[in-house]
């Protein structure tokens, strides 16, 4: 610790801070850190702060101990410095946007313990724009189906509108229909929609009833038929809808790793969920 606060004196405090959480120091070393005064000004990061810098640099340690330790100072608006959209969810957007999973349970598991969780799941507004997506909007858009289904079965709404009106589901049909890259990925973000969504509403369903040769290319017929509304939902999607349904959001990660279902709708090991007490 002496050689960091030597360094500290002489030069850029925020940097060595920062370096410092990259490089996995001893928690407590972050900590002193973090709480350092010099020069009767007070320079020093919140719990929230440390925290954005924990999942920049995917310090799971350093993660868990500020959730552990402070829980809702950790999840607070970060300064003006950090987040410019008071509204948005900057931790859980960071997570995604850094595809921090483990990070992202943590917070999920934290977020249960607030008055609303699923307020806290469902705020609109981007980290540097303020253009009013959710966490989900964001998961979908970067195309990663865990953090889809770990958002759904936390609480996180699929009807939830942009300013745009766009649903997630309008956001995953778009990017399938433009982007020819990860396209496995963008369907099992549709797949993982749509067992959260018993009842189908999104607004691009006119676009594919009026160009349906082009969208059952996309999507396979069965699939655009379901959404266009000519067929009802196959007995294995009914099935999941209605199992996932009964998971509580607050043991959601758990309860999905113990269900007897095939594999592949179970991206959440058990590990992610053990970090936190309960």
């Amino acid at each position: 610790m002496a050689r960091w606060i030597a360094r500290a004196r002489d030069t850029n405090v925020p940097f060595y801070f920062q370096q410092a959480v990259k490089d996995r120091e001893p928690v407590q070393m972050l900590e002193d850190m973090r709480n350092m005064e010099m020069l009767n000004r007070q320079l020093t990061y919140t719990p929230s702060e440390a925290l954005l810098y924990a999942i920049v640099h995917d310090n799971q340690a350093y993660a868990q101990y500020l959730l552990n330790q402070f829980s809702d100072d950790a999840l607070a608006m970060p300064g003006e410095n950090f987040c410019c959209c008071p509204p948005s969810a900057p931790h859980l957007s960071m997570a995604i946007l850094y595809n921090r999973k483990d990070i992202m349970a943590l917070i999920l598991h934290v977020a249960h313990r607030m008055p609303s969780p699923r307020s806290y799941v469902n705020r609109g507004g981007g980290i540097y724009v303020l253009d009013d997506r959710t966490p989900l909007h964001l998961a979908c858009e970067m195309s990663q189906p865990e953090t889809v289904i770990m958002l759904l079965g936390s609480g996180a709404s699929p009807q939830a509108e942009d300013l745009d009106y766009m649903t997630p589901l309008d956001l995953v049909l778009m990017k399938l229909r433009t982007s020819k890259v990860n396209i496995g990925a963008k369907k099992l973000c549709l797949e993982r929609l749509l067992m959260f969504m018993p009842e189908v509403r999104f607004n691009m369903k006119s676009s594919l009833k009026n160009d349906p040769e082009n969208w059952s290319k996309v999507l396979g017929e069965e699939t655009f038929n379901y959404l266009v509304g000519k067929v009802p939902g196959t007995l294995f999607l009914i099935a999941m809808q209605r199992t996932l349904a009964q998971l509580p959001a607050h043991k959601f990660l758990k309860g999905l790793d113990e269900l007897p279902i095939p594999a592949f709708l179970k991206p959440i090991t058990s590990q992610r969920t053990i970090f936190l007490h309960d």
